[in-house]
């Protein structure tokens, strides 16, 4: 019987780890595409500010203190990527985040930030 090392038990734990089922490949190009539409700053903020609730296009204008063209652009962009959601009342367009998952993306994120800021 071959004796193991502790060195081996930790390769092959590991090596053993690597072994966990991946996410199909379209999947996992989803998950980056997801993740540029992150890689924005404006895009961040306007997903911030509707953590708080649903805004029109003008109040978020007005809270991130910007244009409303600024504004409609990258709400299209949120939009296509699923991240937010509009609701129609007349003429105006409200926009919230498209569900709970969008928010706990945000708040993982900055909890992220923050224990990395804290150097711990």
């Amino acid at each position: 019987m071959k004796k193991v090392n502790e060195s081996e038990k930790k390769s092959a734990h590991i090596c053993g780890s690597a072994e966990k089922a991946q996410p199909d490949i379209d999947v996992l190009g989803e998950l980056a595409e997801l993740y540029k539409v992150f890689g924005d700053l404006t895009r961040v903020r306007i997903l911030t500010a509707l953590t708080s609730g649903e805004m029109c296009v003008i109040h978020l204008a007005e809270k991130l203190d910007m244009g409303q063209s600024a504004v409609s652009h990258q709400l299209r962009i949120l939009r296509s990527a699923g991240l937010v959601r509009p609701r129609r009342e007349g003429r105006t367009v409200y926009y919230a985040l498209d569900d709970e998952h969008v928010d706990m993306i945000l708040e993982a994120g900055l909890e992220h930030i923050i224990h990395k800021r804290s150097g711990k």
